[in-house]
């Protein structure tokens, strides 16, 4: 069968739980700022929702992020991921195909099944702090359904939170192997510090066997290498795959191209709202312009703009297209469609 998808995602299917709180509240529940933690019970984002106001629900997940993106920027994208028949299953496949991502994999109707949420506290700095569930979408597998998304697909994008969970682990890696015997480009996302920490050996394998294009953060990147300076970083990953895409917020992104660095500054300067989903978008962008040809810079600044748009809201998913919006900018005027 003909490729007919940009991209296919592999990840976990989440429900955001987005509020705003301040540090003191942080402090008071215990909660690391600025990370991702795995809580065992929904029962433990219950109690701590009982003591905030003003929540609201949109579907979220860093992979399912990066597939929307490439849709609202005018691409063709699928998601592989697992929800319940639940009602945050139901709030999560109503939003991801809404705006026209394809997601097919059948809701789990086992009961006491649960949809994976993530209550994501915002404070007035815009960072983010998570208390994450993975409910259902641990028992991740790479059925058919799957499996015929990736062989369709021109590159496949797995986020690293997958590897918290030895089935949807499984499932990384099998979409990881599917992916390069069916000779499809491989990106993969590497996620916060505190998982960086749990997986660093297992990250390091994938990346230098399998990995065309790599994606992190500053602190990403300094984590998974336990590197002193960003510079030794750069160094280390050059090393390691042809194509690292490391952003560095307003100070925008460095792309290491065959281990020559090349700095890309920010697009646009925003006030950062919420910095829910900006690396997401981030790599959607850049996808959508390599897939269409287009050179590092230009990626790396249709990758900023996008970010540029995500933060200056609440939530990880836009609220007008993206194809729209670069178009009024002209960031995609020498970009073929």
């Amino acid at each position: 069968m003909a490729e007919q998808l940009d991209l296919v995602a592999v990840g976990n299917a989440i429900v955001d739980i987005m509020c705003k709180c301040d540090d003191a509240f942080l402090a008071q529940v215990g909660i690391p700022k600025g990370h991702m933690s795995i809580v065992r019970s929904s029962d433990v984002i219950a109690r701590v929702v009982a003591n905030l106001t003003g929540q609201f629900e949109v579907s979220g997940g860093s992979a399912a992020n990066v597939a929307v993106g490439i849709t609202s920027l005018g691409g063709q994208s699928a998601f592989v991921g697992r929800v319940a028949e639940d009602e945050h299953g139901r709030i999560f496949r109503r939003d991801i195909r809404r705006i026209g991502v394809s997601f097919d994999t059948p809701p789990v109707t086992v009961p006491g099944s649960e949809t994976a949420h993530s209550l994501i506290l915002v404070t007035p700095d815009g960072k983010r702090t998570m208390l994450t569930y993975l409910g259902c979408s641990a028992n991740l597998s790479i059925g058919p359904i799957a499996a015929q998304s990736i062989r369709n697909a021109k590159i496949v994008y797995i986020e690293g939170y997958l590897y918290d969970s030895p089935d949807a682990r499984a499932a990384a890696e099998n979409a990881a192997r599917l992916a390069k015997t069916s000779g499809k480009q491989l990106s993969f996302c590497v996620p916060d510090a505190f998982c960086v920490n749990r997986h660093r050996a297992d990250f390091l394998n994938l990346i230098r066997s399998s990995i065309d294009i790599l994606f992190a953060n500053e602190e990403e990147i300094l984590s998974l290498y336990q590197a002193d300076t960003f510079e030794n970083a750069i160094y280390r990953v050059g090393r390691d795959t042809n194509l690292a895409v490391l952003t560095r917020g307003d100070r925008g992104s460095v792309i290491v191209s065959k281990g020559v660095p090349v700095p890309v500054p920010a697009e646009t300067q925003r006030k950062v709202i919420d910095a829910t989903g900006a690396g997401d978008m981030f790599a959607a962008g850049f996808l959508y312009a390599q897939l269409r040809g287009a050179g590092l810079q230009q990626s790396a600044r249709l990758g900023s703009f996008a970010a540029s748009e995500i933060i200056s809201f609440m939530g990880a998913r836009p609220e007008v297209r993206l194809s729209h919006l670069a178009r009024l900018r002209g960031l995609t005027d020498e970009i073929v469609a």
